[in-house]
C-alpha cells in the first residue's frame, strides 16, 4: 500500500471544520457568528481608533460588561423556557435603592444591606412566577406591571434629592473598583478554565461512550481547548498590563460557569429545556411546570438584583434614572444577540457573556470615536434585528429537518 499516513493535526483540523459545516448545514450555529462578529468589530474599531484594544480600555471594558451581563444571565434563563421578563430594569435599580437606604440612610452594615437587597430580587421573581404560572397570567403582562410598579417604588424610595452616594471604600463600591495586582490571579484562572472544559468535556465523552450514545472525538476536544486556553491567557495577559485581574470579573466568570453548570449538568437545568420545547410535552413527561416557571424568574429577579448592585457599584451612587428602559433593552439584546433563541430551548448562560461583549464593545468604540448616542441606539439596533433574523432562520432550518 501506498501513500502518506495522515497528518494528526490535520485530522483535528477537518474533524472540526466539518462539525462546522455540518451546524451551519443544520442551523445550529451557535455561538459561531457572534464570536465571528466580535472580532470583526474589534478588528474595525481598532484600525479606526488605535486606543480601543489598549489594556485601559479592554479592562473597564471588562469590568462595564458586568453589571448588565448579569442581568443577561437572568434573561437567559426566562427566554429557555420561551417567554420575556420586562421587569429586570426597574428590579435592578429597585435593588440598588433599597441597598442604598439600608447602608446609607439607616446605616445597615453593607453587607447584611447586600443580602436584603439579592433577597428582594428573588422574592419579586417569586411573585411574577406565581401570578404567572398559578393564575396563567402572560408573563409579559405581569412583568411589564412589575416593570412600572418596581420604578415607582424606586422614585418613593429615592425621596425628593433623587440620589444617594455610596461610600467610595465601601463593600459594594470594591465590587468593580478591586483588582488582584499579581500577576498570578489573571493567569491562574486562564488555567483553570481551560481545564475545567477539558475535564467535562473528557467526562462527558467517556459517559456516552460507555452507554454507546454519539460522542465527540477526542481530537475535536483537544482543539476546543486549546482555543479557549489561547483566548482565555491572551485575555490575561492584557489584564495584567494594566491593573491586573477584576475582581468583579472574576466574579462574573464564576457566576456565569456555576449557572451553566447548572443548566447543562444537573436534572433541573433539563427540565428548563425540556419546558422550553414544549409546555404539555413537558407535563406529560412528568416535568413540574408551574415550579420550573416560578423557579426561572425567581433566577431572573436575584441577577436582576446582583446586576443592579454591581452597576451602582460602577458609579457609586444610586439615582432616579436607575434601571431605565435601556438598561433593560441592553439585557435582552445581549442574551438574544449571543445566541439564546427567542422561541426558547436553546441558548446557554455564556450566550450572555458573548452578547454583553458587543454590546458594550459597539459602546466603548462608539464613544471613542464621539458618535452620537442617537446613531449609537440606531446601530445597536441593527445589531439586535441581525441576530433575531439569524435566530428565525436557524429555526426554520432546523423544523426543515425535523430538529425543532
Amino acid at each position: 500500500m501506498t501513500g502518506r499516513a495522515p497528518v494528526p493535526g490535520r485530522r483535528c483540523v477537518k474533524g472540526v471544520l466539518g462539525d462546522i459545516r455540518r451546524r451551519l448545514g443544520e442551523g445550529e450555529l451557535g455561538a459561531l457568528p457572534v464570536g465571528l462578529g466580535l472580532i470583526v468589530l474589534w478588528a474595525v474599531f481598532e484600525i479606526l481608533n488605535d486606543n480601543f484594544l489598549s489594556p485601559r480600555n479592554l479592562s473597564n471594558l471588562s469590568v462595564d460588561i458586568v453589571g448588565t451581563g448579569l442581568i443577561a444571565v437572568g434573561i437567559v434563563f426566562v427566554l429557555l423556557i420561551g417567554e420575556i421578563d420586562l421587569s429586570v430594569g426597574s428590579v435592578a435599580g429597585l435593588a440598588a435603592a433599597v441597598f442604598a437606604v439600608l447602608a446609607v440612610n439607616q446605616g445597615l452594615p453593607e453587607w447584611l444591606a447586600v443580602i436584603f437587597a439579592v433577597l428582594l430580587g428573588s422574592l419579586i421573581g417569586a411573585l411574577h412566577g406565581f401570578f404567572f404560572a398559578r393564575f396563567g397570567v402572560p408573563a409579559v403582562v405581569v412583568t411589564l406591571a412589575g416593570l412600572l410598579a418596581w420604578n415607582g417604588l424606586t422614585l418613593y424610595l429615592l425621596g425628593q434629592s433623587g440620589t444617594i452616594n455610596l461610600d467610595s471604600q465601601g463593600l459594594v463600591a470594591k465590587l468593580t473598583s478591586y483588582y488582584f495586582n499579581d500577576i498570578a490571579a489573571a493567569y491562574s484562572l486562564a488555567a483553570l478554565g481551560p481545564a475545567a472544559f477539558f475535564l467535562a468535556a473528557y467526562r462527558d465523552r467517556r459517559r456516552r461512550k460507555a452507554a454507546e450514545m454519539p460522542y465527540r472525538p477526542l481530537h475535536e476536544i483537544v482543539v476546543r481547548t486549546a482555543a479557549i486556553a489561547v483566548v482565555a491567557f491572551a485575555a490575561a495577559y492584557v489584564l495584567n498590563q494594566f491593573q491586573g485581574l477584576p475582581l468583579a470579573l472574576l466574579i462574573f466568570v464564576v457566576l456565569v460557569a456555576a449557572l451553566d453548570v447548572l443548566l447543562r449538568r444537573t436534572p433541573y437545568g433539563r427540565t428548563v429545556y425540556a419546558l422550553g420545547g414544549g409546555v404539555e410535552a413537558a407535563r406529560r413527561a412528568g416535568v413540574r411546570v408551574t415550579w420550573v416557571r416560578i423557579s426561572v424568574l425567581m433566577v431572573s429577579g436575584t441577577m436582576a438584583a446582583l446586576g443592579g448592585l454591581f452597576l451602582a457599584s460602577r458609579i457609586t451612587s444610586v439615582s432616579q434614572p436607575s434601571g431605565t428602559g435601556i438598561l433593560l433593552l441592553n439585557a435582552l439584546a445581549a442574551a438574544v444577540i449571543g445566541g439564546t433563541s427567542l422561541f426558547g430551548g436553546h441558548g446557554r448562560t455564556w450566550c450572555a457573556l458573548l452578547g454583553i461583549l458587543v454590546i458594550q464593545s459597539l459602546s466603548s468604540g462608539m464613544a471613542l470615536l464621539s458618535v452620537e448616542s442617537a446613531l449609537q441606539f440606531m446601530i445597536t439596533g441593527g445589531v439586535l434585528l441581525a441576530a433575531v433574523v439569524l435566530d428565525s432562520l436557524s429555526r426554520r432550518s432546523q423544523k426543515s429537518r425535523g430538529r425543532a
